[in-house]
Order: C-alpha cells, then sequence, then structure tokens
C-alpha cells in the first residue's frame, strides 16, 4: 500500500473430528483473556476448521484500508479463492473464503478498497457509517487509540508485528544522515502524508516542527523533482524499490529508518467494533487462526497472491501501479525487518506492553488535538490474543 502506505497448514479433519474440535472450542469459551491472553482450540491447533458457515456470515465483509496490496492485507487476500466476483466499480471483490491448501471453509468473503477509493475515509469511521462491515484494517493501529472513545475497535490479531511506515532521504545529498534524528539535527524539509507518528516526532524535538511538511500525497514525484534535497515518508516494504528500480528519473537506492524505533506502532490489524464481540466471537475463533495460516501460506508462497493484487489493481484502475518486482520486494522486507511476527512468537499475537507503551506515547499526541481517548483506556480496550492459535508461527522461527 503506498499511501501513507500496510504460514499456514491447515489439515482436512473427519466429519467427528471437526464437531469434536467445535464442542471442545465452545468449552473454553470462558477464557475471554481479557489481560490479552492466548487460548487456543483444538480445531486452532489445526489451522483453523474448515467449516465455518455455521459460526460465520454468509458473506465476510472486509474493508481495506488501501487498494489491494500484499504488505497491508496480503494475508486476507490469500484466502481469496479463484472464482473471483469482481465490482470495478465499487472497488470490491468477492470470492469463496478458502483455508489453506485451497479448503473451502462454506463461506464468501468480500473485500473492499480503502484509501482513494472511499474517499479516503479512515477504516473505522467507515465501519461505523456502514454496520455491513465485519472486519476492517486501519491504516495504523493507533487509529483504534484516537478513535477509542467515540468510535472504539478491538484488534483480533496483528497483521504485521512493526508498521512499516519509514522515512526516506538521499544518502549522497546526506551522507551525514543515518537515522531520523539525524535528520532533525539538520534543516532538510521532511515531506509526508498525515499520520500520528510525525506528530510524535515533532512534539518530542526528534525532528523540528519547522522542518515538516504535511503536503505529500504518497507519490515520489517531488522527492525526485527536488533532487534529493528533501526527505520523504514511505514503506520499508515497497519504496525503496520502487525509487531504486521502477523511477527512471532517479534510479538509484534511497536510505531509510522505520518509524517504528521510535513510534511502536504495530503493523495492521483486522479490528471489529468493540460492541460486536459477543456476536462475533464463535466466527473469530475458527476464523482468526485461518487467517493466521494465510500470513504463513503468504510468507512460503507469494507469488500467486501478488499476481491477485495486480489482477485487481488493474480491474480497479487504481492510481498506482503494482508490480511483481514490488510485491516481491514487500516478502524478502517483511521477512528482513521481522515485520510480521517477534522471533518465536505466535503470528498475530499482540505484545501487549507494547500496545501499552504506545498509548502512552500517542495519548498525548491524541489529546493535545483535542481528541480524547477512553477514560483510562489500557491495552485490553484495543486488542485481543484469545482467538489466536499460539501454534501458529513461522517457519524456522
Amino acid at each position: 500500500m503506498r499511501l501513507h502506505h500496510v504460514r499456514r497448514k491447515a489439515v482436512p479433519l473427519a466429519a467427528a473430528v471437526a464437531m469434536l474440535s467445535v464442542l471442545a472450542a465452545c468449552g473454553d469459551s470462558d477464557d475471554d483473556g481479557d489481560d490479552g491472553g492466548s487460548s487456543a482450540s483444538p480445531a486452532a491447533a489445526a489451522g483453523g476448521a474448515t467449516d465455518l458457515s455455521k459460526e460465520c456470515p454468509a458473506t465476510i465483509v472486509v474493508q481495506t484500508a488501501w487498494w489491494p496490496d500484499i504488505t497491508s492485507a496480503g494475508a486476507i487476500y490469500q484466502l481469496l479463492g479463484d472464482d473471483m466476483d469482481v465490482d470495478a466499480n465499487a472497488k470490491k471483490v468477492t470470492a469463496p473464503l478458502v483455508a489453506s491448501g485451497g479448503k473451502d471453509t462454506g463461506v464468501r468473503l468480500e473485500l473492499r478498497s480503502g484509501g482513494p477509493a472511499i474517499g479516503f475515509n479512515p477504516t473505522s469511521s467507515q465501519m461505523y457509517t456502514d454496520d455491513s462491515i465485519h472486519l476492517g484494517i486501519p491504516q495504523g493501529f493507533d487509529e483504534a487509540i484516537q478513535n477509542s472513545e467515540k468510535q472504539p475497535t478491538l484488534a483480533v490479531m496483528s497483521l504485521l508485528a512493526k508498521n512499516p511506515q519509514v522515512i526516506m532521504w538521499d544518502p549522497e545529498t546526506h551522507p551525514d544522515v543515518e537515522t531520523i534524528e539525524d535528520l532533525g539535527k539538520t534543516d532538510t524539509t521532511v515531506v509526508y502524508v498525515p499520520t500520528p507518528y510525525m506528530d510524535y516526532l515533532t512534539s518530542t524535538g526528534v525532528l523540528k516542527k519547522d522542518q515538516v511538511d504535511s503536503s505529500g500525497d504518497g507519490s515520489p514525484a517531488r522527492f525526485v523533482a527536488a533532487g534529493g534535497d528533501i526527505a520523504t515518508s514511505g514503506y520499508a516494504t515497497e519504496d525503496p524499490y520502487i525509487y531504486e528500480k521502477e523511477l527512471p528519473d532517479w534510479g538509484k537506492p534511497v536510505a531509510s529508518q522505520l518509524a517504528y524505533e521510535y513510534y511502536p506502532n504495530p503493523g495492521p490489524s483486522p479490528v471489529i467494533r468493540a460492541a460486536d464481540k459477543g456476536e462475533l466471537a464463535p466466527c473469530l475463533k475458527k476464523l482468526v487462526p485461518v487467517v493466521q495460516q494465510g500470513v504463513v501460506d503468504l510468507m512460503e508462497n507469494p507469488d500467486p497472491v501478488i499476481d491477485k493484487v495486480i489482477e485487481l489493481r488493474d480491474a480497479f484502475k487504481a492510481d498506482q501501479p503494482f508490480s511483481k518486482g514490488v510485491g516481491k520486494y514487500s516478502i524478502e522486507q517483511m521477512r528482513a525487518l521481522d515485520l510480521v511476527a517477534d522471533p518465536g512468537k505466535p503470528v498475530g499475537e499482540f505484545d501487549t506492553a507494547r500496545v501499552e507503551e504506545l498509548i502512552g506515547l500517542a495519548g498525548p499526541v491524541f489529546e493535545a488535538q483535542k481528541k480524547p481517548l477512553k477514560d483510562g483506556l489500557a491495552p485490553g480496550d484495543l486488542v485481543t490474543n484469545e482467538f489466536i492459535d499460539t501454534s501458529i508461527t513461522l517457519g524456522g522461527e
């Protein structure tokens, strides 16, 4: 995703075993995990029960934050079956929801494009405008903090443990700059698309308020036109490749640093409206492990999903192209920077201590902007690990 931009092995179960798995999952339902703890049912331990038809809506509707992409929602696009119904006008796609190995789950999946496709309305706002949406994927996790008072959402897993947002600069023009903090010691203009992490960086003096420019649109044009004299926001999983390999007018490496190193914002996280948890819990017990396995499958075999993303972007006439090279680079960077999951940790599991730290960092920023948070906001108001299958990790970890 270019705005300011974002492992699975289900095995077939005999009918009797599937029934036992469902009963066992129901028997675990008292473990609500208010403290963010995990509890994995036997169905989850198999990578998620294949049949979702009894517990889930006939069509699970997901609002994404941008055009189809790999970084922010690749694992969700991984779940689209091949028989896709593409609505180019509405910028959405519907298909059978398939578990690992292409197993039919008995329900359909509808993915709606966000960002420019919905007038840049934030995902959580869109969810509160349209109650047909079951899950949303906000552009940044801190959106949930910002809207905790008036539009509360609960994240049921994280697609990325770390947000891939970066600030980039030309290492030739700025040979003494190695970090974002180094940029703050210069007069270099930093162009960005409005995002809370920049407000945090300026409020703490990492960057100076008079050197940042919020008029960025995610396009490289201004950076290229300035000959690298300015710095710009971007995404570690796409932009360095695009600048070096796909911009003839630039065509050389850029240096960058993750904003995460200052502002520990988790990556894209599927959320529900907080009040919907009771209704959706039976579905989420089965669905979340399927999505976790979708993350694993994406990382192990990304080519089919990359092709699907390119097909959909073309059908939607997205204003920003997406190439095979960008898709492959996205996966490489997700691996190299440990963006998907902390080493040795389950895919999708939240580090609640990190969430608490982010509340402490982002809260004052939002309150200064007259965006009050929920009183006593705590990690358990924003995230839950109770649907996570703790056995699902990335290979080799």
